[in-house]
């Protein structure tokens, strides 16, 4: 039995837009754009028969997915799905005197420096952590949901698909994402291996 994970990202928000940063602490729901692409992602999707839909507890997620939700799908909402904590960079406008602070974290990052985060928020090694326990139960565990619906974040997701794959923390920003995309994922008992990467065609 293959198990099949349909992992999105949620669909815009208005602080996407704006360029101020959500991360964990800011739950900020879909502008019009979101809500429409969540539209398109259940209009392409709607007959996969899903068992069950996974979200984080932000409310941005569970809109990315609520016709799922309208049509009867059980859901879950799980902590561990959550945005990574980007501490006081949270509800501020980008500048471009925090870039030179974001950016340089990524380099850290990138140079292995994955338990750096930035002041008040997580490290990428903390939020593998967290995710650990989701990974075992839900995604390697019940093998009685066969196709499952997962609704995350952007940050969250590039450190959840190292972890499925074997990669190190450094290389998740190989890992590309855009608003409500798709990474299919097959897992066989064994391993985890990617089928679709980043697939917005459901998006016209």
């Amino acid at each position: 039995m293959v198990k099949k994970i349909y992992l999105i990202r949620h669909g815009q928000t208005y602080f996407n837009v704006r360029g101020i940063v959500q991360g964990s602490g800011v739950d900020a729901p879909l502008n019009d754009v979101g809500q429409q692409q969540a539209r398109q992602f259940h209009a392409a999707y709607q007959g996969v028969p899903f068992d069950r839909v996974h979200i984080s507890t932000l409310m941005r997620t569970q809109q990315s997915i609520q016709p799922f939700l309208d049509a009867g799908l059980p859901f879950e909402k799980h902590r561990a799905l959550d945005e990574i904590s980007w501490g006081h960079r949270e509800g501020t406008r980008i500048t471009p005197e925090e870039d030179i602070e974001y950016h340089g974290l990524l380099r850290a990052w990138q140079r292995g420096e994955t338990h750096l985060g930035l002041p008040g928020g997580e490290s990428p090694e903390e939020v593998a952590a967290r995710q650990r326990p989701f990974i075992e139960e839900v995604l390697r565990g019940r093998p009685e949901e066969e196709h499952v619906l997962v609704c995350m974040h952007g940050r969250a997701m590039r450190v959840l698909l190292c972890q499925l794959l074997n990669y190190p923390l450094s290389r998740m920003d190989h890992f590309e994402h855009r608003n409500l995309c798709l990474y299919k994922v097959h897992y066989t008992g064994s391993m985890f291996s990617i089928r679709n990467y980043m697939d917005t065609a459901h998006l016209g």
